[in-house]
Order: C-alpha cells, then sequence, then structure tokens
C-alpha cells in the first residue's frame, strides 16, 4: 500500500500545490507526510507569486484553459487578465501572435515553462508559433504584472508569464478533441496517460496538429507539436524529463496593409509576397513562408532533505532551426553579394526581383537550482541558473529575374554567430513579521556576456561590402526588490519596491543606427494594492508607478524582416491604476471586471527623421509624448453562466486609442475597438465508456466590428529645391470580422 499510494501522491506533488496526504494506518513506517509536501516545491513553481508575496498577479487554472482552448495561440487566452493587449498577424487567432502587458511588448515579458525561460536569448521574443497547442499540456498560467519575483531568463519589464505544464497522471486516461470553424480554422488533439506504473512510473504524451487559412488573405498556419512526459517518484525524490516541441509553417502577413490599400482592395488584402509578372500582371509568391522547427528538452528534478529542507535542480536544451523565404522586388544587386549583368538590350541591371532565404540556427541550454528553507516564521530561496546560446545567422540567394551569370543557392551573402553566456544568482525571503504582516525581500545579481562576430545582413556603402559585426558587450545587474504584506481575514495589501535592469536584444543593435548603438535599461517598479474578498464579491486596486531611465521603446517602424523597431530615450514612464472586481450573486451566475487607467509619457521626446536609412537626420523636440502602443484605457468583461452540464460566457474587450509612433501622430494611430466573443458548451457525462463529451461553440467578434490590434508606421523626408517634405506612413493588422469555431472533446 505504501509502496503505490504515497510516491504517487509525491509526484502529484512535485508538480502542485496539494493538501495534506494521509499515510493508512497499515503503511509502513515511516514516511513523514511534510517530506512529501515539500516536494511541491520544485522550481516550476518556486517563483510563483501568493498571498504574501507583494506583487499584482493574475492566474488562469486548466478548467479556465479548457473553455477557450479551441486552436487559437496562448496570448489569445489570456487576453482577460488586467492590462493584457493581444495581437495578430493573420487576423483569426491563429498564426503569428503577439502580447503586451502595460504597454510593454513581448521583448519585455520574461516568459517561462516550469520555470525555464522561453524567450528568445537574442531577441527576447517569445515565437508562440513554435509552440502550437502547448495549452492543451498546461496545468495553469501565472501572470505577473511589473518587474514581479526574481526568475531565471530576461529582466521583465512589463511582465513575468509563468506556464507550469500538466502533472504527472495517476489513472490511466486519453483524451481526443477537435475544432473547426470559418476560415478553415482547425485543430486536432490527442492525449494519452499511462497512469502509475512500476509503483513509481507514470508517461504522458499529447499530439497535435493546427490549420487555419487565416483572415488575412493567405495568411495559413500549418503546425504541428507534441509534448511527452516521464515521471519517477520515490520516497523523498522526484525526477520527471519532459519534451515538448513543434513544426510551423506560415504565410508571411507581417507588412500589413495601408488604409488607402485597405480601400482599394479590401480588409483582407495581403501585400507580402506580391510581385509584377512578365506578363504586368499583379501575382504573388506562393512560399512566401516563415518555417521553423523547435525542440524544448526540460529534466526536473527535486529532493526533500527534511520537513524543512528542499533542492530542486533543472536542465534544459533548445534546439531551433528555420528561415524565411522571400520574394523582394527591385532590390541592389551588390546588397546581396552579385554582380551586375547585361540584359538582352544591352542594359546594365543594377536592380532586379530576387528570392531570399535568411536562415536561424539556435542551440540553448542550461541548468539553475532552487534551495528551500523553511524553518518557520521564515520562507527563504537561495537560486541561480547559468545558461548559453548561440545563435547563427546567414543568408542564402535562390534566385534572381532574368540573371545572367551563375548563382550559387549555398553560397551566404551574409553570415555571423551570436554567443550569450546569463548567469544570475539571487536570495528570497519572507518573513512573519507579526500578526498579518510579511516582509518579502529579493535580491538578484545577473550577469550577461553577449557577442555577435561575422558579417551583417546590411551593406555599408561607405565600404562597398556588407558591414561587418564585431559586437562585444558585457553586462552586471542588481535588482534588489522588497516589500509588505499584510492580510487580515478577507484584507490583503500589499507596497513593493522593485529594481530591474535588461540588456538591449540582437535587433537593438543590428537594426539601429551604427553611430548610436543602444544601451541597458534600468526600471524603478513601485507597487500599492489592496483586495477585499468575500463569498459574495471580489474588488480589488493597484496602482503602479515604472520609472525607467534609458528605456528601449518601439519606434513603430519594422524591419525588413518584421522586427520592430526601437531606440532608447533617456526619461519615461508607465503609471496606472488597475482595478478587478467579480460578484457572484447565485450559484449558476457570476460577473468578473477588470479595467486599467494608465499614463505612459516620454518626456521630452526628440523625434528624428531620416532621409534615407540612418542618413542626413533632422530632429523635432516634441515634448511629453505618449509612448508608442501604450493605450490610455483597457477594459475586460465577461458575464458566466454554468447550469448542471451548460456553460456560457460573453466576454467583451475595450481597447482605447493609442498611436504606433511616439510623435503622437494622427497618421500614425490605431482606433479604440470593443469586441465581445460568445462562448457556449454542453458537457455529458455518465456516458458509456467516455468519461465525458463536452461540445463547445464560440462566436468571436459577435458584434462584427471592424478594427485592427496592431501596425507599424513610419517617416521620412525628402528634397523639393530647398524645402524639406516630411511624409508618414503606417500599415494596419486587420482582425476578423465575425467568426466562428466548434469543438468537440472525449474523455476516456
Amino acid at each position: 500500500m505504501r509502496n503505490h499510494i504515497l510516491p504517487s501522491m509525491a509526484v502529484l506533488c512535485a508538480a502542485m500545490p496539494c493538501a495534506i496526504v494521509a499515510a493508512p494506518a497499515d503503511a509502513e513506517a515511516p514516511l513523514d507526510t511534510a517530506s512529501v509536501i515539500n516536494l511541491r516545491n520544485v522550481e516550476i513553481v518556486a517563483n510563483r507569486a501568493g498571498d504574501n508575496t507583494p506583487v499584482a498577479f493574475s492566474n488562469l487554472t486548466a478548467p479556465e484553459i479548457a473553455k477557450v482552448n479551441d486552436g487559437r495561440d496562448i496570448p489569445f487566452l489570456l487576453e482577460s487578465m488586467p492590462s493584457v493587449i493581444v495581437t495578430g498577424d493573420a487576423g483569426g487567432g491563429i498564426g503569428y501572435s503577439g502580447l503586451r502587458v502595460r504597454g510593454s511588448d513581448a521583448s519585455r515579458i520574461n516568459i517561462t515553462a516550469n520555470g525555464i525561460p522561453i524567450n528568445d536569448s537574442e531577441s527576447s521574443n517569445v515565437y508562440w508559433v513554435n509552440m502550437p497547442d502547448l495549452a492543451s499540456s498546461l496545468r495553469d498560467i501565472q501572470v505577473q504584472r511589473g518587474a514581479g519575483t526574481s526568475t531565471n531568463g530576461a529582466g521583465a519589464f512589463g511582465a513575468t508569464v509563468n506556464m507550469i505544464s500538466d502533472a504527472p497522471s495517476l489513472d490511466p486516461s486519453a483524451m481526443v478533441s477537435a475544432s473547426y470553424g470559418s476560415y478553415n480554422s482547425n485543430k486536432q488533439t490527442v492525449k494519452v496517460s499511462s497512469g502509475l506504473f512500476g509503483d513509481r512510473w507514470s508517461a504522458d504524451l499529447r499530439l497535435s496538429h493546427i490549420g487555419s487559412d487565416g483572415y488575412i488573405d493567405r495568411a495559413f498556419s500549418k503546425l504541428w507539436s507534441y509534448m511527452g512526459q516521464l515521471a519517477y517518484a520515490g520516497d523523498r525524490s522526484t525526477v520527471r524529463l519532459i519534451a515538448f516541441g513543434g513544426k510551423e509553417q506560415t504565410y508571411m502577413a507581417w507588412d500589413y496593409a495601408s488604409k488607402e490599400d485597405m480601400e482599394k482592395y479590401g480588409r483582407r488584402y495581403n501585400p507580402c509576397g506580391e510581385y509584377t509578372a512578365s506578363d504586368g500582371s499583379t501575382a504573388y509568391y506562393p512560399d512566401q513562408c516563415d518555417n521553423f522547427i523547435q525542440h524544448h528538452i526540460q529534466l526536473l528534478g527535486s529532493h526533500a532533505f527534511s520537513d524543512k529542507l528542499s533542492l530542486n535542480l533543472a536542465f534544459h536544451y533548445t534546439k531551433g532551426d528555420g528561415y524565411y523565404n522571400q520574394y523582394k522586388t527591385r532590390r541592389t544587386l551588390v546588397e546581396y553579394g552579385l554582380d551586375t549583368f547585361i540584359n538582352a538590350d544591352g542594359e546594365e541591371v543594377e536592380k532586379s526581383d530576387l528570392i531570399r532565404l535568411k536562415k536561424n540556427d539556435n542551440d540553448f541550454g542550461g541548468g539553475m537550482f532552487t534551495l528551500t528553507w523553511k524553518p518557520g516564521r521564515v520562507n527563504a530561496t537561495l537560486g541561480g541558473a547559468a545558461n548559453w546560446h548561440r545563435g547563427n545567422h546567414f543568408g542564402q540567394i535562390a534566385w534572381v529575374r532574368n540573371y545572367v551569370g551563375p548563382i550559387n543557392p549555398l553560397q551566404r551573402y551574409y553570415d555571423n554567430v551570436g554567443r550569450k553566456f546569463d548567469t544570475n544568482v539571487y536570495g528570497r525571503a519572507d518573513v512573519d513579521i507579526c500578526r498579518g504582516l510579511t516582509g518579502y525581500a529579493d535580491l538578484q545579481f545577473r550577469h550577461v556576456r553577449y557577442t555577435i562576430r561575422g558579417i551583417s545582413d546590411n551593406y555599408d556603402w561607405n565600404t562597398s561590402s556588407m558591414a561587418r559585426l564585431d559586437l562585444y558587450r558585457n553586462y552586471n545587474f542588481f535588482n534588489p526588490k522588497a516589500g509588505l504584506t499584510y492580510t487580515s481575514g478577507p484584507h490583503r495589501a500589499f507596497a513593493s519596491w522593485s529594481v530591474a535592469h535588461k540588456e538591449p536584444v540582437r535587433d537593438n543593435f543590428t537594426d539601429s543606427d551604427p553611430a548610436h548603438y543602444p544601451v541597458a535599461e534600468r526600471l524603478f517598479d513601485y507597487e500599492l494594492g489592496y483586495r477585499f474578498s468575500h463569498k459574495l464579491f471580489d474588488v480589488s486596486a493597484n496602482l503602479y508607478y515604472m520609472d525607467y531611465k534609458d528605456q528601449l521603446v518601439v519606434t513603430g517602424q519594422l524591419s525588413d524582416t518584421g522586427n520592430p523597431l526601437s531606440v532608447n530615450v533617456p526619461d519615461s514612464y508607465r503609471m496606472g491604476v488597475e482595478l478587478q472586481g467579480a460578484l457572484r450573486p447565485l450559484s449558476w451566475f457570476d460577473w468578473q471586471i477588470n479595467a486599467t487607467l494608465s499614463r505612459n509619457r516620454i518626456k521630452n521626446f526628440v523625434e528624428y527623421i531620416y532621409e534615407d536609412e540612418w542618413t542626413n537626420p533632422i530632429s523635432f523636440d516634441r515634448g511629453d509624448t505618449p509612448i508608442a502602443f501604450s493605450p490610455d484605457f483597457t477594459l475586460h468583461n465577461s458575464f458566466n453562466f454554468h447550469v448542471a452540464g451548460f456553460d456560457a460566457t460573453l466576454a467583451s474587450r475595450y481597447v482605447s486609442s493609442q498611436y504606433m509612433n511616439n510623435a503622437r501622430s494622427d497618421e500614425a494611430k490605431l482606433d479604440s475597438y470593443f469586441v465581445s466573443d460568445l462562448h457556449l458548451a454542453y458537457t455529458f457525462r455518465r456516458l458509456p465508456a467516455v468519461k465525458a463529451l463536452r461540445l463547445g461553440f464560440s462566436i468571436y467578434n459577435l458584434f462584427n466590428e471592424k478594427y485592427c490590434n496592431n501596425g507599424y508606421s513610419g517617416a521620412g523626408y525628402y528634397v523639393d529645391g530647398s524645402e524639406k517634405v516630411i511624409y508618414r506612413y503606417a500599415g494596419y493588422a486587420a482582425q476578423a470580422t465575425t467568426h466562428v469555431l466548434g469543438t468537440v472533446t472525449l474523455t476516456f
């Protein structure tokens, strides 16, 4: 009995906080139940915020994930959380998507899976399309807003998103799920779990496919993914081997469309891959796609030395390999290592259409530890990590229109390697000062070494050759955090002060003005929160002031591979109040609402406009201006009904207008939008040979709002006589009008 029940509970506790497990009366001695409880403190929960942690956070549980998990990317599952804005290139929730929290983009949001960094080491972005249907293997997701607790990976300037994978299964089970809806959007998922075998082992496996034609023209997605887990539970130790990954092919949609193009060609117009055919007609390159394969391997272990002391270890490795395939029109040949040629008319051709491949081969690995000590009134953690990254970036030319002469498709017109070593150590503790009052302190030291060596993809006209990259940077960051939390019955209040630093990312160097390379950012984050909880209702308010030095803010412009460009601004801030409420007047109905009112400003912003790429700038003093992509007001509301096996949710979100540059330009503005979704589901139970059958149906954008949630903007000037004429341009990510998705899920 002992060898069967208690190890299986230890496996469960290793993955999630659990209640006390009492040993059976006839069990063999002497497994202390407290030792079992301590196994819950593996790394995947060690960095989680709780009621005694003075940070603002929200949780999304597995049942809540399941209600909306019909194939859309994970950011769309989080859009009901405070201060969260979600964007999508394809317009229908499947494909390339993005996440902003308090106006901070994904490169400033620290994202981990089981405590292990998911952000790309060089870009600091998370490409959710590389991990399709990961939501089907998650136990829950926690979003910490602001600087958050010390964690592994890059510094958090907007939020920390901590995902925890499913706990190892205790009993054999299986699940089959399928979705289908508008734009040929579809998902198929199969999960199987062995349950406990050999008294101490368990295994889980998931396979998924997701596809969609996309709302935007040709913005299709073809996604495959897997996740497997093998777990072992001893009396005081647990080990989990987890592997997950995906393969994706998505047609590019990140060039967006201008308002003029939308009026001419419709909202679904996609300029990516467009060219003029030899007969003069407009054509689209069919392989204008992003192709990537990514595999994650995690080894998690925990050991409870006693009921007060436990150790958690994690080792990880991520392999990524892929490329962009792009048709580019009227490109200067020498910028791609090609000679000019003489055409049939005897003319020298310096520019021509071509197809280029931009490739990326990544390796990322490392290890981390957490030692937790709970002697009584103190809960202390000592943690650290060392991670390394190698990214090989190179480009090739596959074809040139009417080219005279040989083309070697294996020849690399640029080739460079980025290497990054990131290590940190932190100590964290909360102490019960007196009844209801807890003090919190968190000290982290982080060291980053980053190098880029090789040939850039930018042409240097001064040297008539591709620009060389010879970058070497060392960063040392000290990030202290401190706070107080008071709890008394239904009341919880906290105050905190945090410091965070963040290094520039690869694109900040490779796509910036070479004369003004970026510097690291610093954040002072001040938070003050209060919550009142009652069985009938909850209310909470959180005040924040985020004071930045040298914040890297997006300009609104994109590089030619779709990445947002950023510049340092000396002084800026984000401040606001986050309000949340919940009302539960009836057993079958509840109302959830949250809103954020904020002010996001750059102090004394100077706008630079260039005649050409980084040449002949002219400047304008714009004073205090709104930070790009930072709306002043967001609102999320949901009415939830649940009667017997029937569930219904009417969810709405409002986002006020926002600028896509930092100059308060009306030509670069996203209009406000209000969008509602309706989710319906019924679960049949007590069916023969089936534990449950769930039928779901969702209507997205119920009231057919025509809106855009993302885009880009740019500016330049030309000389007309003696006058400099400024022009501005913008592209908009149109989102789908009313569309539907239906889901069927069988659980065995």
